[in-house]
Formats: structure tokens, C-alpha cells, sequence
């Protein structure tokens, strides 16, 4: 089975992009590197299962299994330790990332309730796309009986374009749902 955003981006991003921002091989279009999900888990301090839910979760979503990511270093106020697990990070890349992407955009980012877009801010200045979701429900892979504690989660895209503006228009392109 062929992935449906790719073939998008082959056949009919790239030849606009091309024509868009004057480039001279196809090699320079920007593309899709890898897509970062991360879901840190605050409350793991105090109750471990917490932890493995959201690494359950994680799995769910985006088909491959998360890493559990370990405090840097200690802070009393949190009662957290250096070493202590806070949370969990999938790195998707190829087809899983694409499948991902794919349903984000199409599926789950229009089930957010009053959904307008996402912002157009929320580029770092070297073409990745930051994007926060506060609750987990939104995918449709989640069963909301087994869902204990509303978890968010950052997604992280990360292109190939050298600014925001290009990768503003990769994205635009594939069907992200920006601000008008």
C-alpha cells in the first residue's frame, strides 16, 4: 500500500514548490525529516503505572515504541531526582511518519473542539513546526472508557527547509490546517 501523502508530496508539492521558490533540482525542495511526539508525564514522580500508560498510549498512536525519557537534573521542588523517568518520546521517520502525519491532518487535528487552525507562529526560525495538543482523545485510536488522566503532548516536524517561510509552504502544501 502506497502512503497517500507522500505520493502527495511527489506529484504535487514538490513541482509547486519548485515553481513557488525558483529552485533549481528537485533535491532542493524541502521535505519532512522526522516527526518528534513527546508526552511528558509530571505525575510518574509519584505514581509509576502513570508512566506506562502514557508509553501505551504513545505505542497506540503512532505504531512503534516510545522511549522513556530521565530527568537531567534534580529539583527539590518537584521532588524530582536526576535520572528519575518524567516521560516518553516517539521519533517517527519513512512511513510511519507519513501514516502519522496523515492522520493528524485529515483526522484528528478537526476533532479538537472550537477549531479554528494552528498557528502560524510556532516556527523555530530554521523551518521546524512545534505543535501542542492538549488531550490525547483526539486520535481516533484512543478509547475514551480506558483513557485514566488527560494527557498533551508536544509534536515536533521537522523539515529540511533552511526557513520558515519554506516550510510553511511544505506544510501548507501537504494540508496542514493553518490560521487564515
Amino acid at each position: 500500500m502506497v502512503n497517500r501523502l507522500k505520493t502527495k508530496f511527489t506529484e504535487e508539492v514538490t513541482p509547486k514548490l519548485v515553481e513557488q521558490f525558483g529552485y533549481t533540482s528537485v533535491m532542493q525542495v524541502p521535505k519532512v525529516e522526522k516527526i518528534v511526539v513527546n508526552m511528558g508525564v509530571g505525575d510518574a514522580v509519584s505514581n509509576a503505572k502513570n508512566l506506562e500508560k502514557a508509553v501505551d498510549e504513545l505505542t497506540l498512536l503512532t505504531g512503534q515504541k516510545p522511549i522513556v525519557t530521565k530527568a537531567k537534573k534534580s529539583i527539590a521542588g518537584f521532588r524530582l531526582r536526576e535520572g528519575m523517568p518524567i516521560g516518553a518520546k516517539v521519533t517517527l521517520r519513512g512511513e510511519r511518519m507519513y501514516d502519522f502525519l496523515d492522520k493528524l491532518i485529515t483526522v484528528s487535528l478537526p476533532r479538537v473542539r472550537d477549531f479554528q487552525g494552528i498557528s502560524n507562529k510556532a516556527f523555530d526560525g530554521r523551518g521546524n513546526y512545534t505543535l501542542g495538543v492538549k488531550e490525547q482523545l483526539i486520535f481516533p485510536e484512543v478509547n475514551y472508557d480506558n483513557v485514566d488522566k488527560v494527557r498533551g503532548m508536544d509534536i515536533v516536524i521537522v523539515t529540511t527547509a533552511q526557513t520558515d517561510e519554506e516550510s510553511h509552504a511544505l506544510l501548507k502544501e501537504l494540508g496542514m490546517p493553518f490560521k487564515k
